[in-house]
Order: structure tokens, then C-alpha cells, then sequence
């Protein structure tokens, strides 16, 4: 049955993403910084809460949050932006796709949608996670609080099986078989096998059904993975981690294939205010497999971080 409802609410995200914005009450919008287009989805509108942005992960697009934004109250104000160079959002071959390349235009789509008038809840996942949490060391007045789930961006002392493999790959320059850059139904198979911990079976026409959607952008996703473990951006996060003043919330699935968990602990020891919370039985893709806890944690985590505010007020 787990495996049945994983496969379940993995798919419709893929295949009916127009449907679901349309059911959930998200709208679609553009914005422009100059002549860079930002595309975005949105629901709710500011309020006495702070607004939340998503930031969504390598190769995904705003779409990915549909399944938590599902379990979100209504009242929320939500930003979803497609980052730099996927779906909606410009790509072009001068950008700059490092992270702190990403950081400054997601700063200037916040700008744009003068969504810093209050300080906002900023969260992402994986990369989003990464550009999320140098966010946050970067522009602090920003930020009211941060969620990072399973972010990327940090140095840990072994490298587990994926990040082995990767470095094999990268001595032997053979950039084609990134495991998370798929080009095959069989390659599509194993990143989701990466990348979740259900063994869910999906069919070979769906499989490459997701592999025909995303073979036009492997070339664009290949220059940006490179981009974002060359030296200049592989440990941003780390470097940055001792900078982030706000309540932070760590979100991580314990059998994270990709990102070691232990990246959880590393961030707990450097920043003040922090969280944990360590999913059983969940991998990398932590807002795909569990978005109902996800939701969950977030807001437990905003009423906590809010109401506090207000005992402040009392004394």
C-alpha cells in the first residue's frame, strides 16, 4: 500500500502539474528583473504571517511543491519560483549558475515581488536547500526563519557511495552518466531509485515518458550540476552555516541516498537556533515521499517560531 501511494503522489506532480495548480488554488505569474523573466506560482496573499518561499531542488521546477502545498492551510501566503534556468524562469548561457549567482537572482526576485517588505520563511530542498541556506547568511533582514530540507552544500569528513561515484566520474571526465542527469528509462529507474527510499515500480512507458521531458534540458542541467560542485560553490553552505542568525529547521530523510543525514548534525552544531527532524524509513526525496509530515513540521515549526515572538511580547 505505502508503495502503491508513493508511486500515487510522485506521478500526478509529473504528468497533470496544470491540473493540481488548478485544484490546489495556485496561480502562475512572470515577473521581470530587467530583461530576466522570473516564472512563479503563488497562493494567498501577505498577512499578519510571514510569506513562505520555496525553493525547489536540481533539475525539479515550482511545481515539485505541489504535493506539500496540498496539506498547507489556505491562509498561508506561498511563493513557489522556478529557479534560474529551469522551467519558466530565463535560461541563458551567461549566467551566472553558481550559488551565490542563484543567491543574488532569487534576491532580486524577492525585490521584484517586494516580498521583503516583512521578513519572509524561506525554504528549499537539495540545491534549493543550498541557495536557501547562503540566503539566509546573506541577507539576514530577509528572513524571519529558514526550513532546510536535506540541503546540499555541505563538507562532510567520508563521502558516501553517490559522491564516491561522482568523483570517479569526474576523473574519468565521462560527464554523460551523472546519476541524477538521466537520459535512459533504465538511468530514469535508477535516480529514482537514488533518490527515494519505496522501491515503487514504475512502468516502462512512464519512465520514459519522464525521460522524453527532461532529455531537451540534459545539457543545460549537465553545465549547472558542474557549476554547483566546482570549488567555487561545492561548500557554500558549510562556509556560510556559522552566518545564519534565524530559527532554522532541519528536515531530513535518514535513508538519504544522496545527501548523507549526518549533514543534519553538522548544521545543528553551527547554528544557534535550530531543529532537527530525522524522517524514518525516507530518502533523498523527502517532499515527494513524505509531503504530509513536511507540511507538518513546517507549520509546527512556523506556530512555535511565531508564538515565541508573542511570549516576548508579554514580559
Amino acid at each position: 500500500e505505502p508503495l502503491l501511494r508513493s508511486s500515487l503522489t510522485l506521478l500526478p506532480v509529473f504528468f497533470l502539474p496544470r491540473y493540481w495548480r488548478r485544484a490546489l488554488g495556485m496561480q502562475v505569474r512572470y515577473v521581470h528583473h530587467g530583461d530576466y523573466q522570473f516564472c512563479y506560482s503563488f497562493r494567498g496573499r501577505p498577512g499578519h504571517k510571514p510569506s513562505i518561499l520555496m525553493l525547489h531542488g536540481f533539475s525539479a521546477h515550482k511545481d515539485m511543491w505541489l504535493s506539500v502545498v496540498k496539506f498547507l492551510p489556505k491562509n498561508l501566503h506561498l511563493v513557489c519560483v522556478d529557479m534560474p534556468g529551469h522551467e519558466g524562469t530565463t535560461r541563458s548561457s551567461l549566467d551566472d549558475l553558481s550559488i551565490d549567482g542563484q543567491v543574488k537572482r532569487i534576491h532580486q526576485f524577492v525585490e521584484c515581488l517586494k516580498l521583503n517588505k516583512k521578513p519572509f520563511h524561506l525554504i528549499g530542498t537539495s540545491m534549493g536547500g543550498h541557495v536557501a541556506g547562503v540566503y539566509a547568511a546573506y541577507y539576514p533582514s530577509d528572513v524571519c526563519s529558514l526550513s532546510l530540507v536535506c540541503p546540499a552544500g555541505l563538507q562532510y569528513s567520508t563521502d558516501n557511495q553517490f559522491v564516491q561515484r561522482l568523483k570517479e566520474l569526474q576523473e574519468s571526465a565521462t560527464v554523460e552518466k551523472i546519476p541524477l542527469i538521466p537520459s535512459t528509462p533504465e538511468e530514469m529507474s535508477e535516480m529514482l531509485q537514488l533518490c527515494s527510499y519505496v522501491r515503487f515500480k514504475v512502468p516502462q512507458q512512464i519512465l520514459q515518458g519522464l525521460v522524453d521531458v527532461r532529455i531537451p534540458h540534459n545539457n543545460f542541467y549537465r553545465k549547472l550540476f558542474l557549476e554547483i560542485v566546482n570549488e567555487k560553490s561545492r561548500y557554500s553552505l558549510h562556509q556560510n552555516m556559522d552566518k545564519i542568525k534565524v530559527p532554522t529547521q532541519i528536515i531530513w530523510g535518514k535513508q538519504d541516498q544522496v545527501l548523507d543525514v549526518s549533514g543534519a548534525d553538522m548544521l545543528a552544531k553551527s547554528i544557534a537556533n535550530c531543529q532537527v527532524e530525522l524522517l524514518e524509513n525516507c530518502g533523498h526525496s523527502v517532499v515527494m515521499e513524505r509531503p504530509r509530515k513536511t507540511a507538518k513540521l513546517l507549520v509546527d515549526f512556523l506556530a512555535s517560531v511565531h508564538n515565541t515572538d508573542n511570549n516576548k511580547k508579554l514580559d
